[in-house]
């Protein structure tokens, strides 16, 4: 029950386009106690269908620009490939603490953009 509920909130935060890695990932660790590496890599399985689901929802509604995607998507590749062979390297108590490090910085940098708007 709670991996399915883990799911739903991460497909929600997915069909957004925020990641739904920011939930699967630290659900995972925190109440399966599994390592991060394999977290990441069950997040990457469920990432396929769940992103499949709102890429097409998003193509129907017009929110894709692929002259922007196509230049995306061959960096994000590369990156792939290169963050992966790092990522099994690393040990996971740290590639633990770095994600952690990322998700507040990506928080904090939400947090200041919000209040230079108002």
């Amino acid at each position: 029950m709670i991996l399915t509920l883990i799911g739903f909130l991460s497909g929600i935060i997915s069909g957004m386009g925020i990641g739904g890695g920011t939930i699967l990932i630290p659900s995972l660790v925190i109440f399966y106690g599994i390592q991060q590496q394999e977290a990441q890599g069950v997040n990457l399985m469920v990432f396929l269908p769940v992103a499949t689901v709102a890429l097409i929802t998003h193509y129907k509604k017009g929110n894709l620009d692929f002259s922007i995607a196509k230049l995306i998507i061959l960096g994000g590749i590369v990156g792939a490939i290169i963050g992966s062979l790092i990522a099994v390297k690393i040990d996971p108590l740290k590639l633990r603490k770095y994600f952690g490090f990322f998700l507040l910085f990506v928080g904090f940098y939400e947090l200041i953009k919000k209040k230079e708007k108002e």
